[in-house]
């Protein structure tokens, strides 16, 4: 399945990682990573299968008061975050961990496919390009973490009620699903907090479930066969 964002690389792969990803477009303006060889966002439907995936899997906007927190492996194009801000009416947080941040421009071009969320997008670049900690899209308090996710989880000290679970393939990108960052999201996930990712790769279940989460098995987006979703036990 094609698949968006951000990750890890192993230290001997990437001591010292570069900040900017490297890019080719396809047709409809979708960008490719060429270091993991993976679409940012789906072929069949970008928009579609965040919904699918991450806002359904989680039970939102259902489950959106004031307060709420969403926090994300993988930020990509931000196209989750601006999911999220087209569905919610509540004043809620969002926080992101991205190893290789697009820049403006690219951003731009990624958006240009979603013109119904152009508004909440122009917010989107306006808070990245300036540079702060910060910034509001929407309803939503934004915050993007720049570097390696499994140390910036690590060292944040914050807890989310709800996970989107979008880093590249597992198959190219396995330092961003192994088990001590399955363990570091497990760790910063409120009572009763939630996951849901594209992938229903065994291994990334079962590490999962090692971290304390429930997990389970659901229809996958686009005629992928499977998904996973889950709640703290």
């Amino acid at each position: 399945m094609p698949r968006p964002e951000v990750a890890c690389m192993s230290d001997a792969e990437n001591p010292t990682p570069d900040p900017v990803p490297a890019l080719t477009w396809r047709e409809g303006g979708i960008p490719v990573s060429t270091r993991f060889d993976d679409p940012y966002f789906s072929l069949n439907g970008g928009l579609d299968e965040t919904r699918h995936v991450f806002l359904a899997g989680n039970d939102l906007p259902a489950r959106l008061r004031p307060g709420f927190h969403v926090a994300e492996l993988g930020f990509g194009t931000g196209l989750n975050l601006l999911a999220l801000a087209a569905a919610t009416e509540a004043p809620i947080r969002f926080t992101s961990f991205e190893a290789f941040p697009m820049t403006g421009a690219d951003l731009a071009r990624a958006h240009a496919a979603f013109p119904g969320l152009a508004q909440l997008a122009e917010a989107l670049r306006a808070g990245i390009t300036a540079g702060r900690g910060r910034f509001q899209v929407g309803q939503i308090e934004a915050e993007v973490i720049h570097g390696d996710a499994r140390e910036t989880l690590r060292a944040w000290d914050g807890r989310a009620d709800a996970w989107f679970l979008d880093g590249f393939s597992p198959a190219r990108n396995p330092e961003m699903w192994g088990a001590p960052l399955m363990a570091e999201v497990a760790r910063h996930t409120a009572p009763k907090g939630t996951f849901a990712t594209y992938t229903a790769a065994g291994h990334v279940r079962r590490a999962l479930t090692e971290a304390g989460f429930a997990v389970e098995r659901r229809q996958g987006f686009a005629g992928k066969r499977h998904m996973s979703v889950g709640w703290l036990a």
